[in-house]
């Protein structure tokens, strides 16, 4: 008899309940929720809880009455540690991984999580990968698109010098998550309209992706398979431009590889989440449909959550492309499942049917 097919998610997100965030993140107003759970909330900046299904036993409900078998949960943009004091840093940062591992640990059946670590300490995110692989059995390296470093420069975290990270990550077969945040710390702009959101977000995704393919890192680390959220929607767009750019100033471009070698390359994923099936259509033309995975990022508003305003529901944008005969079914049931569990695990059978099991018991 033939398992069912499974519906996966590979870009979820979870908050803590007020009561699990440790009281120096509050004291330091590093980032916590109030006790009504209305707000999140961090020195200067609060943003409301738009759905219960932020904490735990309300995502499981919601997981269950949308049909969702599992999710891959990602740490929080709010805790990519950019800015802290080195200690205050390593501390948000390990309460974050810490989160996460007990949610897989407690709930092995729903979610895979991952861990995050601050690029700009080398040393330190070494030995926090080293902790969380060995110790916490976390598989998913989450990284900012950029990052603040010692002395304050907003970098790429596809920065040459990061190469230690990679090169950790390499060896253990890791599946990473690129995510964009603080992009109204790093372009000055009026933070209004939501544009660093809606605009800059995908700016962010298109230029770590630039740096992601212009330095072979798809090539030169092999056993890494790396995720670009919200369908790295920017980078699909801008392809011939960044190939017109390459080609028509190589003296800009020494020592560099062809933005051309990096498309559809078995280690680059995005994720589904580009609101609009016309989108959707030039990701898989251009990548083709086995590097796409279901990324619902619930439970954000810009996620693909229940709205009547927008007609929308989880899972919505593959329904609208069968429909729209830009995918078939077996590239929709390859979309929700094989291709997030071959971003999770490469070619690793083994560790495939071990969670395809998990779930289904």
């Amino acid at each position: 008899m033939a398992k069912r097919k499974l519906r996966i998610n590979g870009h979820s997100h979870l908050l803590p309940y007020p009561e699990q965030i440790p009281d120096f993140m509050k004291e330091k107003e590093i980032f916590w929720v109030d006790d009504e759970r209305k707000y999140m909330l961090q020195k200067g900046w609060k943003r409301p809880v738009t759905d219960s299904s932020f904490f735990l036993d309300e995502k499981l409900e919601w997981m269950e009455k949308n049909r969702l078998d599992h999710a891959v949960v990602l740490n929080l943009s709010q805790l990519y540690g950019n800015g802290l004091r080195l200690e205050q840093m390593k501390k948000a940062l390990r309460f974050q991984n810490d989160f996460n591992a007990k949610v897989q640990h407690d709930y092995p059946k729903k979610f895979t999580c991952g861990f995050v670590v601050h690029p700009g300490f080398i040393q330190g995110a070494l030995w926090e990968i080293e902790r969380c692989v060995k110790e916490l059995q976390l598989k998913v390296l989450c990284l900012p698109t950029h990052f603040m470093d010692s002395i304050g420069q907003w970098r790429s975290v596809f920065d040459k010098e990061n190469d230690p990270i990679f090169e950790l990550a390499n060896t253990y077969k890791l599946a990473i998550e690129i995510h964009p945040y603080d992009g109204d710390k790093m372009i000055n702009l009026e933070n209004t309209a939501w544009r660093f959101h809606l605009i800059w977000m995908l700016a962010q995704c298109g230029d770590a992706y630039h740096f992601y393919t212009l330095n072979g890192m798809q090539e030169r680390f092999p056993n890494i398979r790396t995720c670009f959220a919200h369908g790295g929607q920017l980078a699909q767009m801008n392809l011939g431009r960044r190939i017109q750019g390459f080609d028509g100033r190589p003296d800009l471009f020494e020592g560099k590889h062809h933005p051309r070698k990096a498309v559809g390359h078995k280690n680059i994923y995005f994720d589904t989440l580009v609101h609009d099936t016309d989108s959707l259509n030039l990701m898989i033309d251009r990548q083709g449909s086995k590097q796409v995975i279901m990324g619902l990022d619930d439970p954000y508003p810009l996620g693909e959550m229940e709205s009547d305003a927008q007609s929308s529901y989880p899972g919505k944008i593959l329904d609208l492309a069968i429909e729209r005969q830009i995918i078939n079914q077996k590239e929709y049931d390859e979309i929700w499942e094989c291709n997030v569990l071959r971003w999770l695990f490469g070619d690793n059978d083994v560790a495939k049917e071990a969670l395809i099991n998990t779930i289904l018991s």
